[in-house]
């Protein structure tokens, strides 16, 4: 693996822990401890120190340590596939239903935002926003 590949793979790394984090968060209405973490991995005779975890989850550096990366995927109910991204891993049903429910609460938020800024608009007008950002929300 080149330098490249391997910063490219940290960060998608870091964006798939970040993403089950909030999908934790949505779930528990808490972020899960790096104690917590730690604490189940080191119940699987891995260990994971503070600084490792940082530098994973903010993707400053590729981990290759299998069963590491096999602990955290058992923590967060997800296959490893998804987790290191392997071509044609799906994506976990959890996952996909916290990501609409995100973009239709960011798009609630933008038409929320625009019903309020844009003041004495039309209804009609207002609809044509609503009908535009719902369409891009399906194709994101």
């Amino acid at each position: 693996m080149t330098e490249d590949e391997s910063k490219v793979a940290a960060e998608d790394l870091a964006k798939r822990l970040r993403l089950l984090l909030d999908v934790a968060i949505a779930e528990t209405g808490e972020e899960p401890t790096f104690s917590q973490i730690a604490a189940f991995v080191q119940s699987r005779g891995v260990n994971l120190s503070r600084s490792r975890w940082t530098y994973i989850v903010n993707g400053h550096r590729y981990v290759q340590d299998r069963p590491l990366i096999e602990c955290i995927a058992e923590f967060f109910g997800v296959e490893v596939g998804f987790l290191v991204g392997e071509d044609g891993a799906p994506m976990p049903a959890k996952v996909s239903a916290q990501l609409d429910l995100v973009r239709s609460m960011r798009a609630a938020k933008v038409k929320s935002y625009a019903a309020r800024t844009l003041g004495d608009i039309s209804p009609a007008a207002l609809r044509a926003i609503s009908r535009f950002l719902d369409e891009e929300m399906t194709h994101t």
